[in-house]
């Protein structure tokens, strides 16, 4: 494994991390600047703006589980694409509890930073 790709696959886990411990800063601090991300018809650009929307999700939630499988990861350079399985298991305010499964097409950048989510789009598998 490289160092490059050791480092895209902790991005990931982190990614994974911050959502079961709803930590808004740390799950933020994985996203370029100038991110995009794209999900259930929504696309959302810039940092603030993705974590905003994701503090906005995450509290219609009770509990939230989610786990992360690498499926695909291809490094060009200081750029990179992936794809990524997931599985939720989400419990609503209402304790209404749905486990869909999805895939993640990523796009990473390298950044003084470290390496960053550029681009995530969401597809929901099954609901």
């Amino acid at each position: 494994m490289t160092a490059d790709e050791a480092a895209i696959r902790a991005l990931i886990e982190r990614y994974a991390d911050a959502v079961f411990r709803r930590d808004a800063v740390d799950w933020g601090a994985c996203w370029a600047e100038d991110g995009r991300w794209s999900l259930a018809g929504t696309e959302v650009h810039g940092r603030a703006a993705i974590v905003s929307l994701w503090e906005q999700a995450m509290s219609g939630f009770a509990f939230v589980a989610f786990f992360s499988q690498i499926g695909q990861l291809d490094i060009d350079g200081d750029g990179a694409h992936g794809r990524i399985w997931t599985n939720e298991v989400l419990e609503s305010i209402d304790g209404t509890i749905t486990r869909p499964v999805g895939r993640y097409d990523d796009r990473y950048v390298r950044t003084a930073d470290g390496w960053r989510f550029a681009d995530r789009t969401y597809a929901m598998l099954k609901g």
